[in-house]
């Protein structure tokens, strides 16, 4: 199988389905920025953190291609009239979320309570982690956009929710498993 396809060099992209639509289309936005995510998220990974922490990032990735696939898929080619799934696409799970949650839970317990706002920063692997947040929270916003014009599974959309809040509990962990400064941030008073 080839890399190229020649088939994209007029601006289009088929989406699962078949379905031709400009790569500037929302759902291209949309997935496009779930696979970035999932790139910032390895970038995470190669760091010298626990084996725990990347256990748990190679299933958020696995998770992220999984909603990456709902997204690239054309709604109305999706399921066969007579209701049946057309397409052999698997879904996020409550236990996916469940998953995030325990795990920001049980990284929680040991970390002082949140009493301001953090500056991204202090650590590099703290800092990729931030950038990891910002990437999901604008791949929620994609995701939420597109869900207004053609919805698709909500459980998709609540995990790249959850998943921000994990990143950002993640950096606050590491933050503190690597002795890293987090400086709060307090609100100048004008002069």
């Amino acid at each position: 199988m080839k890399i190229y396809t020649k088939t994209g060099d007029k601006g289009t992209t088929a989406l699962f389905g078949g379905t031709r639509v400009p790569k500037h289309h929302i759902r291209i936005d949309s997935y496009g920025t779930v696979d970035e995510l999932n790139s910032y998220i390895g970038l995470i990974r190669d760091q010298n953190i626990a084996q725990h922490y990347k256990d748990v990032l190679i299933i958020i990735q696995d998770r992220l291609f999984t909603v990456g696939a709902t997204l690239a898929t054309d709604p109305n080619k999706a399921i066969l009239k007579s209701g049946k799934e057309r397409l052999n696409i698997p879904k996020i799970s409550f236990e996916d979320i469940e998953r995030l949650e325990k795990e920001m839970d049980l990284m929680n317990e040991s970390l002082p309570d949140m009493t301001h706002f953090v500056l991204p920063g202090g650590h590099q692997t703290v800092s990729f982690c931030h950038i990891s947040r910002t990437v999901c929270r604008r791949a929620e916003r994609l995701a939420s956009a597109l869900n207004d014009l053609e919805p698709f599974q909500p459980e998709s959309l609540t995990y790249l929710n959850r998943l921000s809040d994990y990143l950002f509990v993640l950096a606050r962990k590491l933050s503190h498993e690597l002795k890293a400064e987090e400086i709060q941030w307090i609100p100048q008073k004008e002069s």
